[in-house]
């Protein structure tokens, strides 16, 4: 008679996935420990916009706006100071990708798209910091904002979301760019919308093909809404400005969502 030794095997060891939000919060930690290790990076994203202001206030203010023109600058100056900030994120993301760090990160029990919220957050995180800074020194040269404590709460929320919003398209364009050159490339490109809106001369005194343009385009409705809401000239356009900022967040986590799903770096 032949016996059978049936031998049980021990259960397979199943390691459980970290949470969304603790694993959004790890990358989060890691990207701002990775600016404060680029210390020029940091200051470039300060020293851009305050260069700018300088100029367009003290050189060019004479010949644009005789008197107050450092009110009607500070506005286009934030925004571009939020821009400069965010395309920082489309370099830091194709990195991740180019270097294989995403390839590694795809395989550990984690959501892989908390990588990007942590490259989004983090960019949100630096570049109120950096708003502050340009502020601080606009006031030093002349800015008086008249605005309410509840204007300035909407004025730096419209300012957060739009940070937000660019800075998930310029994730998406580090995820599609073939190298970190071409991804700081195709983000400078974008760093030229607020020079075609009202942030630093009337719409009125443009070409009368470019008006139409100038008008409406995403940063436009920003720049008057700001400036409405923290010197009180114009009429701030917050459904427009709330629209363009949604528009674009959408639009930009759909793309990544279509990129995550196509890409090779598995």
């Amino acid at each position: 008679m032949t016996t059978t030794t049936t031998r049980t095997l021990p259960p397979t060891v199943r390691h459980g996935s970290v949470g969304a939000f603790r694993s959004a919060a790890i990358f989060i930690d890691r990207s701002l420990r990775h600016s404060l290790r680029d210390g020029e990076g940091i200051i470039m994203a300060i020293a851009l916009p305050v260069m700018l202001m300088l100029m367009f206030t003290f050189i060019f203010g004479g010949a644009i706006q005789a008197d107050g023109y450092v009110d009607f600058v500070v506005p286009g100056v934030i925004l571009i100071c939020a821009g400069f900030g965010a395309s920082s994120v489309a370099v830091s993301v194709n990195r991740d990708i180019t270097d294989g760090a995403m390839r590694r990160f795809r395989t550990l029990p984690i959501r892989s798209a908390t990588v990007l919220a942590g490259h989004v957050v983090a960019s949100l995180l630096r570049n109120l910091v950096a708003t502050a800074v340009v502020i601080a020194v606009a006031v030093a040269i002349g800015f008086r904002p008249t605005a309410s404590a509840t204007g300035w709460l909407v004025a730096l929320a419209l300012v957060a979301l739009w940070i937000l919003a660019i800075t998930a398209l310029f994730a998406f364009v580090g995820l599609i760019s073939s190298s970190a050159e071409a991804a700081n490339s195709y983000g400078f490109a974008l760093l030229f919308l607020p020079y075609l809106s009202s942030a630093f001369v009337p719409i009125a005194t443009m070409p009368g093909w470019m008006q139409p343009l100038a008008t409406h385009q995403p940063m436009n409705p920003l720049v008057v809404s700001i400036r409405a809401l923290l010197v009180g000239q114009g009429e701030a356009q917050i459904g427009s400005s709330l629209a363009w900022c949604f528009g674009i967040a959408v639009t930009a986590v759909l793309l990544i969502g279509w990129s995550f799903r196509r890409s090779h770096d598995r």
